[in-house]
C-alpha cells in the first residue's frame, strides 16, 4: 500500500496555492488568521470507505471560490484519485456509499434570484447514482434523500421524498407529520417503485434494514392528539399503540419541538423490542426498551440527572444494529456505553488522534479491518483519519490553513439566571490577559442544542481578540422539560435575561470589560441581538443581528395553520404577536445595529432587514451614512469613535454628539443555512463584522 498522506495535497492543492500563500504575506502576527482563511468553504467535506474497504471516496473543494468534486482512490493506492468527477452546471453537495459499487449523492443548482414565499427553495436539486464499474451515472430529478441502504439488497437502496439537504434547527414543528413517499430506488436502471405513499394518518415511516416500515406518527386533526403506529415484520397494516399525548396541552411542547424524543432503532435480535427516547412526565428524557406486542415501556437504559438522553450509537461495522451507546449533553456529547469493544475502539482512537475532542467512526468495512474517524473539537476545525491494517494516517481536513495553535480553547460553564435557574454555557478564551472584550453569540432555533465542539465564529471572533459566550438559554433543549417550559411567552424577556446574566456572570469574575460587551446571533440569535439593542438598562455596546427576525408576527401570520393544536399556536404567536417585535420598537433602539441578510433567505425572508431599515429611517435614528451591502453612501464618513471615546466605555452614549452608525449588509445568493453560504458571502461578512466592531461598534469601538 502506497503512503496515505499525499491525499490532502492532491485534493487541495488548488486552494492551498491560492489561499495559504496571500495569507502569509498579508499577516504580520502568525497567530492571527487572516479572512481569507475563515471565508474557506468546508474544503474536505466528507471522507467515506466503501463496504468491501477498497475504494475511498472524497468529497472535496475544487479550488477556493470553485465548486465540491468527487474524487474516488484506492485504498491499495492513495498518491493520486482513480476518478475525478463533477456535476455540471449543478455542484454535488452529498455522497455516500450504498455498496460496494455505488455511490448515491445529491447535487444542487441555484435557478432562481427570489422566495416566493416562507421555506421557497431557490435551488433545484437532483438525487443520483454512480456506478463505479461502468463509470456511469444514474440521476432522478427532485428533491430525496436516503432512507436505507437495504444491504441484502446491493442493487437498490430506499429513499424518501423530502429534504435533500437535513435541517437540524427544528422551528418547523410538524415537520415530522407532513407526509412523504417512499420509493425503492434502483442504482443500476436509476428508476424507482413506489414502497409506501405517506397520508395524513400515516405520514412518514421508520424503516428497518430489511426494507419493512415499523413505526410511525401522527397528530389527528380534531382532537389534536399524537398518536403511534406499529408494524411487525411483514405485516400490511399499521397497529396504533395506547401512549397518545394532547397537543392542545402545554406540558406536551417539548415532545414535539425539541425534535429528539421517539423510535430510535430496533433490536436485531427480537422484533418485538425497539429503542424510544422519552421522558415519560420526568424532567430528563431516558432511554428505554419499548415491546411493540404489548404496547408497553421496558427497562430504562440510560439517563442522568443533568440532562437529556438525546441521541443513541450503533455498531460501527455495517450490518450489525447492535445498540453501543445513548448519548447526552454536557462540555461535549457524553456516552453511556453498551458495549465494551466498541467502548475500548473508541478510546483507543481517542488516544491516538491529535487534539481529540468528539470522535466518531463514520465509515468501516464489513470485515472491520479499514474505517475512516472523523474528529472535530476547538483546536480541530474537523479532520478525516484513515485506518488500515493497524495503521493510522491523516486524510484531510475541513480547513487545512487554520492551525491547532492559532485556534483558542473553550471552556463549560454552568451560571445562575436572575430567577435562579441554572444555565449552561461555553467560552471561547482568546490568547492572552484579560479583562477582555466580549462577544455573546446566542444560537438560532431556539430550541436546538448546542455542545462544546468546533464553531467557526466562536473560534473567528477569539482569534481576533474577542472573549466568546455561548449560553443555553432556556428553551434551549438537552437540559429537561423544566428549562424549557421556564420560556413560554419569554422570547425577549427572561430568555433574554439569560444571554445578560451569562454576560455578567463573567465580568463578575474579572475577565470581561464591563464596558466592551456585544451581541452577534443568526437567526433567533439575531432576533435577541435587536431585542438586546432595545433594552432600556443597556450592557452591550452595539449588536449584529444575522438572519434576524425582525417581525416575528408577520412571520407568524404567514406561517399560521388553521389546524395548529392551541399549545402549539400559543407558543407561536408568543415569539411576536404577544411578545417583544424588535420592529415596532425601533424608537428604543439605542446602541449601533449591523443587520446582514441572505437575500434569498427561505427560512427569514429578506422583507425582516428591509423592513427594520424602512422603520429606523421612519423613526430618524438612521445616521447619515449607513453601509448596504457593498455599496458605501460615504466611505470616508467622519466616525464618532474618536471623541465619545475620551468619555470612556457606554458611559458616552448619553452624550449628545454621539449618534450611532448603523450598518446594513446584503449576501446575494445567499439562504439561511451555513451551506448556502459561499467564499464571498463568509468574506464580505468576516470583513463588515471586524469593520463594524472596530469601528462603529458604541464610543471607541469594541
Amino acid at each position: 500500500m502506497k503512503m496515505l498522506k499525499p491525499l490532502l495535497l492532491a485534493a487541495s492543492a488548488g486552494i492551498m496555492t491560492a489561499a495559504a500563500v496571500p495569507s502569509m504575506a498579508q499577516s504580520a502576527d502568525a497567530s492571527v488568521v487572516p479572512i481569507e482563511d475563515w471565508a474557506l468553504r468546508d474544503v474536505v467535506n466528507a471522507v467515506e470507505v466503501s463496504p468491501d474497504g477498497k475504494h475511498v471516496l472524497v468529497h472535496v473543494l475544487g479550488s477556493k471560490k470553485g465548486e465540491y468534486l468527487l474524487q474516488i482512490y484506492k485504498t491499495d493506492d492513495m498518491s493520486k484519485p482513480f476518478r475525478t468527477l463533477n456535476a455540471d452546471p449543478m455542484e454535488i453537495i452529498s455522497v455516500q456509499w450504498v455498496s460496494d459499487t455505488h455511490i448515491f449523492g445529491t447535487a444542487w443548482q441555484q435557478k432562481r434570484s427570489k422566495v416566493r414565499g416562507p421555506e421557497d427553495d431557490t435551488r433545484d436539486y437532483k438525487a443520483f447514482s454512480y456506478n463505479l464499474k461502468s463509470n456511469k451515472f444514474a440521476d432522478l430529478p427532485g428533491n430525496f434523500s436516503l432512507t436505507n441502504r437495504l444491504p441484502k439488497e446491493p442493487n437498490h437502496i430506499l429513499i424518501e421524498s423530502g429534504n435533500a439537504v437535513a435541517d437540524f434547527s427544528g422551528v418547523d414543528p410538524f415537520a415530522a407529520f407532513r407526509p412523504r413517499s417512499y420509493y425503492r430506488f434502483d442504482l443500476t436502471k436509476g428508476s424507482r417503485e413506489l414502497v409506501l405513499k405517506g397520508s395524513e394518518k400515516y405520514p412518514q415511516a421508520v424503516f428497518d434494514n430489511e426494507g419493512n416500515p415499523r413505526w410511525t406518527s401522527s397528530v389527528e386533526r380534531g382532537s389534536n392528539e399524537l398518536q403511534y403506529f406499529y408494524r411487525a415484520p411483514g405485516d400490511g397494516s399499521w397497529k396504533q399503540l395506547d401512549q397518545t399525548y394532547d397537543y392542545d396541552k402545554h406540558e406536551n411542547l417539548y415532545r414535539v419541538l425539541s425534535g429528539f424524543m421517539g423510535i430510535k432503532g430496533f433490536d436485531p435480535q427480537n422484533p418485538t423490542i425497539g429503542y424510544i427516547i422519552d421522558n415519560r412526565g420526568e424532567d430528563k428524557a431516558a432511554l428505554w426498551e419499548f415491546n411493540f406486542e404489548t404496547g408497553q415501556f421496558g427497562k430504562k437504559l440510560a439517563a442522568t440527572d443533568n440532562a437529556d438522553i438525546m441521541w443513541t450509537q450503533f455498531h460501527s461495522v455495517p450490518g450489525n444494529d447492535t445498540l453501543v451507546a445513548a448519548r447526552y449533553p454536557w462540555a461535549k456529547r457524553e456516552r453511556v456505553w453498551f458495549d465494551a469493544e466498541e467502548k475500548a475502539l473508541h478510546e483507543a482512537l481517542e488516544a491516538q488522534i491529535p487534539n481529540a475532542h468528539a470522535i466518531a467512526i463514520t465509515s468501516r468495512s464489513r470485515d472491520g479491518k479499514t474505517m475512516v474517524v472523523y474528529n472535530s473539537g476547538p483546536r480541530d476545525p474537523g479532520s478525516y483519519w484513515m485506518v488500515m491494517d493497524g495503521k493510522m494516517a491523516k486524510l484531510g481536513s475541513r480547513n487545512p490553513l487554520v492551525k491547532p495553535e492559532q485556534l483558542s480553547d473553550v471552556e463549560f460553564i454552568r451560571y445562575t439566571a436572575r430567577d435562579g435557574k441554572m444555565i449552561a454555557g461555553y467560552v471561547t478564551k482568546p490568547k492572552g490577559e484579560g479583562p477582555f472584550p466580549l462577544i455573546v453569540l446566542p444560537h438560532g432555533g431556539p430550541h436546538v442544542n448546542e455542545v462544546i465542539g468546533y464553531d467557526e465564529w466562536g473560534q473567528f471572533l477569539a482569534n481576533r481578540g474577542y472573549m466568546v459566550l455561548q449560553p443555553q438559554y432556556r428553551m434551549s433543549v438537552g437540559w429537561g422539560q423544566e428549562l424549557f417550559d421556564s420560556a413560554y411567552g419569554e422570547h425577549g424577556g427572561k430568555m433574554q435575561d439569560d444571554k445578560d446574566d451569562g454576560a455578567q456572570y463573567l465580568i463578575d469574575q474579572g475577565i470581561v470589560d464591563p464596558n466592551r460587551v456585544a451581541m452577534f446571533g443568526w437567526s433567533y440569535g439575531g432576533y435577541a441581538a435587536l431585542v438586546a439593542s432595545q433594552r432600556e438598562e443597556q450592557m452591550y455596546q452595539c449588536v449584529i443581528a444575522g438572519a434576524a427576525v425582525a417581525d416575528p408576527a408577520k412571520s407568524y401570520r404567514e406561517r399560521r395553520s388553521p389546524y395548529s393544536p392551541k399549545a402549539i399556536d400559543d407558543w407561536a404567536q408568543r415569539r411576536g404577536m404577544i411578545g417583544i417585535n424588535p420592529v415596532e420598537d425601533v424608537a428604543k433602539t439605542n446602541i449601533p445595529v449591523m443587520m446582514v441578510h441572505g437575500d434569498v433567505d427561505r427560512r427569514v425572508e429578506i422583507y425582516h432587514l428591509d423592513d427594520f431599515k424602512s422603520a429606523m429611517e421612519k423613526a430618524g435614528k438612521m445616521d447619515a451614512y449607513v453601509y448596504i451591502g457593498d455599496e458605501r453612501d460615504d466611505p470616508t464618513r467622519a466616525s464618532n469613535s474618536g471623541a465619545a471615546s475620551e468619555a470612556g466605555g457606554n458611559s458616552a452614549f448619553q452624550q449628545a454628539n454621539y449618534r450611532p452608525n448603523h450598518r446594513f449588509v446584503k449576501l446575494k445568493g445567499a439562504d439561511h443555512f451555513y451551506s448556502t453560504l459561499m467564499y464571498n458571502h463568509q468574506e464580505q461578512l468576516y470583513t463588515e463584522m471586524l469593520d463594524f466592531l472596530k469601528n462603529d461598534c458604541g464610543p471607541g469601538g469594541l
